[in-house]
């Protein structure tokens, strides 16, 4: 029996998240369908972290065992090929005993993107969010700071986050202007379900002028999921990197 890590890129479009899905589509079902097809055995894969409905990922990372031996870039090329036309691809494999994607993982980080413009959106259409209003990123990443730390996250938390705990480090919040592009990049050990989309949702709110800094303070310090200001969509939202020692 071999263990192989593997990198995972995905357009989230059409999927009901990572998570295995009895009758819907979903990244994780789609891979393990192919590896089914290419091994004859049922194997389980484990993700450094599941992403929503609608979420993409650029660097995702899992582990699975199998018995029937191959070569990495083998493997690498028949999983590929398996999976077309969808749009999920493994872009690394590697043999990795004792490996565990998720209980080794250290940190995850994920990135937000806005689109700042009034046009709608063309080819990035459902891969941003476009916000029509004029927002002042500056204005967004100095309330940010507010979230960074160890903190109760429950407003920022779905209500149907299976987490154990909703206090949360967050270790990194930064958003930066790039033209008529905005980037949210939001590092931590772990997130709550929702919780990158509803911090996003709010600081656009900042950015809009709705909002100041204080009002996002207290939207964190009343841990309670009526005081969030809005959701953002998850069409922005890419997980982009699981971090190891």
């Amino acid at each position: 029996m071999t263990r192989y890590r593997i990198t995972i890129e995905y357009d989230g479009r059409g999927f009901a998240g990572w998570q295995r899905q009895k009758q819907q589509a979903s990244v994780q079902g789609t891979i393990e369908a192919a590896l089914l097809v290419i091994s004859g055995e049922d194997i389980a894969i484990h993700a450094a972290g599941r992403t929503d409905t609608g979420v993409h990922a650029s660097g995702q990372v899992a582990h699975f065992d199998m018995a029937r031996p191959f070569t990495p870039f083998r493997l690498l090329e028949a999983i590929n090929a398996r999976l077309r036309p969808q749009p999920i691809a493994i872009v690394d494999c590697a043999e990795a005993p004792g490996f565990h994607a998720r209980f080794d993982c250290i940190g995850r980080s994920y990135r937000y993107r806005i689109i700042n413009r009034r046009p709608p959106l063309t080819f990035q259409a459902g891969l941003a969010w476009r916000v029509p209003a004029p927002l002042d990123a500056v204005a967004m990443h100095v309330a940010a700071q507010r979230l960074v730390g160890t903190h109760d996250f429950t407003t920022f938390r779905s209500i149907h986050c299976e987490s154990a705990s909703p206090i949360k480090s967050l270790g990194r919040l930064a958003v930066a202007r790039h033209g008529d592009e905005i980037i949210i990049e939001a590092d931590a050990r772990s997130f709550l379900r929702h919780q990158v989309r509803s911090m996003t949702g709010c600081l656009k709110l900042v950015g809009q002028g709705r909002w100041s800094a204080d009002d996002l303070s207290a939207a964190l310090a009343a841990r309670h999921r009526h005081a969030l200001g809005l959701n953002a969509p998850p069409d922005g939202l890419c997980f982009i990197q699981a971090h190891y020692r």
